[in-house]
């Protein structure tokens, strides 16, 4: 959902995608990567888990906005831009943080699996 995520980002930025459709298919994969990147904390913590890098990136408050906009995601809402959302995107740094940790997940199972070395 990443990938599809940023490759719609860069189709927006060189103009070859129109504004409605931007809005729509940009929520829906961030929205869709957003709430699995939680699931993948909560299988991280439920493993009990350890990386360095994941387990202080995992002690920011965002945890806790990401898991309510997962739900808010997964779970149906009479109002279409509940709450759950809204307090996600007010926080300035999620988006990095979400990034970094999306980013540091991939590092650590490609290395656990034996696919990418230090």
């Amino acid at each position: 959902m990443r990938t599809h995520f940023d490759e719609l980002l860069d189709k927006h930025s060189k103009n070859k995608i129109d504004q409605r459709r931007f809005d729509i298919e940009s929520m829906m994969y961030m929205s869709i990567w957003y709430g699995i990147l939680y699931v993948v904390i909560e299988g991280w913590r439920s493993l009990r888990l350890t990386d360095n890098k994941i387990d202080l990136l995992l002690k920011s408050p965002n945890v806790k906005l990401l898991k309510n906009y997962r739900n808010g995601v997964f779970h149906f809402q009479k109002k279409y831009w509940d709450k759950r959302f809204e307090n996600f995107y007010r926080e300035a740094s999620t988006v990095q943080w979400v990034r970094e940790l999306n980013l540091e997940f991939g590092r650590y199972f490609l290395e656990h699996l034996g696919w990418f070395k230090k």
